[in-house]
């Protein structure tokens, strides 16, 4: 019983994370400029890969070894702290450089 629980729980996780960066794939597609695809890539790719791995770590832990659940759990926690901070690098570096956010403006 216990077991279905674990894998019901495992399955949500991994759906959502999954909804999440296909919503950023989506948000890439159709942003209008480059600061815009960045925002949407950067969250939605942090919250998705979070979940698949969350979802992983727990699927380790109740029917594989605890060990290897902590050693994912640190991967996420990495993940959690190096892509935003990449995504303000990437962000910053574009705007030093010159590259002008989006004005409603531009498109008329």
């Amino acid at each position: 019983m216990l077991s279905q629980i674990v894998n019901i729980i495992t399955i949500g996780l991994s759906l959502v994370g999954l909804f999440f960066l296909f919503s950023g794939t989506v948000g890439l597609l159709r942003f209008p400029d480059f600061y815009c695809r960045m925002h949407g890539t950067g969250k939605c790719d942090t919250l998705g890969s979070l979940m698949i791995i969350t979802s992983l770590a727990l699927y380790e832990a109740y029917h594989g070894s605890i060990l290897l659940a902590l050693k994912i759990l640190l991967i996420s926690v990495f993940i959690f702290l190096a892509n935003p901070t990449a995504t303000h690098a990437i962000a910053k570096a574009a705007f030093v450089c010159g590259l002008k956010p989006w004005k409603k403006e531009d498109y008329r």
